[in-house]
């Protein structure tokens, strides 16, 4: 298995309900379907460096950010070789205090923004704000020269974060998003039977993220009013368009069910039509263990792969012929255990020592947003 290397394309507006057909081969090629592969690519400059008997030097990252409901992932990039770690920012004094006793951040300097962007050899920041300060701190990181990785959703303006994204190409800076499921073993699988065409053609995609979310909690997500599907839909919608791309339009079915009178729009579906295709998205904040059901469905024309759960994936597959090892007829497929943002912090690392290019182009971020806010029945101006 190896890389799709390509060059990201330019940073373009997407339009409201454009048409025209997308070829699904274009996309495996130019979208998020880059295949994931973290080894065995060949000498690479890590590998010719080993090979001299010379490690790398470590990345240096900072961190802006406790607030973020994954904020913790700090930890994957603390415990890697390719790292260090040279500081974190939180200017809310009641974060930083609860932050300062938890194992992410402990023994880390604290500083400022500023002092964070002007450490000597500083790289890469990992943007873990507060959702409502996700665009504001990732362009500031952008205008300082680093690369980022910035945590989900990208925010509630799409001209704002169009604007991120020209300005990082511009600068050939890499733009890492936390979709947490773009390294699953599960995902980048159904991306190698995809690339081999071992589906055919794909005619349907169903995906799922629900969990059940408490009272408390409910009033932090109904201060943006694109509901559950805003926080945690993201990561399904960002699947969706790896796989078919595009779409010629969105209808958003939002929903609140809840007795409790909070605004928050708690369940939630979205319709995406392409040409011979449609794709389902499904996210909701009352589903009991609604962990367990979390799933994505890619149906074609020569076989079906479904993974489920995604968060310890299990792939079923179903094929009308043999491919590669597997055989014709329904099979489950053991995979390796999954361990949230390892390999998100490995890949990272390898785009900034240019050993590779990165899998999810400028275009494909941008896609992606575009499709959520449309999901979440919200504007795209």
């Amino acid at each position: 298995m190896s890389s799709l290397h390509r060059s990201s394309p330019s940073v373009s507006e997407p339009s409201v309900g454009s048409s025209g057909s997308i070829d699904r081969r274009q996309v495996l090629k130019a979208g998020g379907l880059g295949l994931l592969t973290l080894a065995g690519q060949g000498l690479t400059a890590t590998a010719s460096r080993a090979a001299a008997g010379a490690a790398p030097p470590r990345i240096k990252l900072g961190q802006i950010g406790v607030g973020h409901a994954h904020a913790s992932k700090l930890s994957a990039f603390r415990e890697s070789d390719a790292y260090e770690v040279v500081g974190i920012v939180e200017p809310d004094v009641e974060l930083r205090q609860r932050a300062q006793s938890q194992d992410p951040y402990r023994n880390l300097p604290w500083m400022t923004q500023e002092q964070l962007l002007n450490v000597p050899g500083l790289q890469a920041v990992l943007v873990e704000t507060r959702v409502r300060d996700l665009l504001p701190t990732a362009e500031a990181c952008i205008a300082a020269g680093k690369h980022i990785h910035l945590d989900k959703p990208a925010g509630e303006s799409l001209p704002h974060f169009s604007r991120i994204l020209k300005a990082a190409e511009q600068q050939q800076l890499h733009i890492q998003m936390g979709y947490m499921y773009r390294y699953n073993p599960g995902v980048v699988l159904l991306r190698e039977f995809l690339k081999n065409g071992w589906l055919g053609e794909v005619f349907e995609v169903h995906t799922v993220m629900s969990k059940f979310v408490g009272a408390e909690s409910r009033k932090e997500l109904a201060e943006y009013p694109g509901g559950i599907m805003f926080e945690i839909g993201c990561h399904v919608t960002d699947l969706v368009i790896g796989v078919l791309g595009r779409p010629n339009r969105v209808t958003a079915y939002p929903q609140h069910v809840s007795k409790l009178n909070d605004g928050l729009q708690d369940n939630m579906l979205a319709v995406l039509e392409y040409p011979g295709a449609t794709a389902t998205i499904r996210s909701s904040a009352v589903e009991v263990d609604g962990g367990q059901r979390r799933h994505l469905v890619v149906c074609g024309s020569r076989g079906t792969f479904q993974i489920q759960p995604l968060d310890t994936p299990a792939v079923r597959a179903t094929l009308d012929a043999p491919q590669g090892k597997y055989p014709k007829g329904y099979q489950d497929i053991s995979l390796p255990e999954y361990v949230r943002y390892v390999d998100d912090a490995v890949d990272l690392a390898r785009m900034i020592r240019g050993e590779k290019p990165n899998d999810f182009s400028y275009e494909h971020d941008l896609t992606v947003q575009t499709v959520l806010l449309q999901a979440c029945g919200l504007s795209v101006d």
